[in-house]
């Protein structure tokens, strides 16, 4: 019983510091990187296929397959490679959203600029991403081509701002 007065008196300050509770920050974040997660998208549609040319429209849900299991896998799965895809991506879309969720109280106390963290985080994921994807199969883009770098960096901006933005957001409204 008392433990249940000590929690509930915590929590009672974390809403009086304006902070949602834990429950609160999993939604926020889990919208946040669905927005981000489905920003990326649009972008990589506009610049991956529409201006670099890179790939197929219908190769971006398919993409997460062929950098997670290689190649072969992403075609011997055929058309489940577009689901496999498309989980992969909003999964780890959702994860790294919670995961900002629950890092943003720190940085807000703190007076940091949702953005300026946001750019931040967005290379630390591609980073532990792409290391992640290097472990994992050995068909993916030159990790060290600094054309690729540049531009997975720049995809994960575009993940990473509206999601730190939208968690932000939601922040002050608590």
């Amino acid at each position: 019983m008392a433990q249940e007065g000590i929690i509930g008196k915590r929590a009672t300050a974390s809403r009086a510091a304006g902070e949602p509770d834990s429950r609160d920050k999993v939604l926020i974040g889990l919208a946040g990187g669905l927005l981000g997660g489905v920003i990326i998208w649009i972008y990589e549609a506009i610049v991956w296929v529409g201006v670099q040319h890179l790939m197929p429209l219908a190769g971006i849900p398919r993409n997460a397959t062929g950098l997670v299991f290689g190649k072969a896998v992403q075609d011997q799965l055929g058309g489940i490679a577009y689901l496999v895809g498309t989980g992969i991506h909003f999964v780890f879309a959702l994860g790294w959203g919670v995961a900002f969720a629950f890092a943003w109280p720190w940085f807000r106390r703190r007076g940091y600029e949702a953005t300026l963290v946001a750019l931040f985080f967005a290379v630390l994921l591609w980073i532990v991403m792409h290391v992640a994807i290097a472990v994992a199969s050995d068909n993916h883009p030159n990790y060290l081509d600094p054309a690729v770098i540049i531009g997975g960096f720049m995809s994960h901006f575009f993940y990473a701002v509206p999601l730190a933005l939208y968690v932000k957001h939601r922040f002050a409204q608590a």
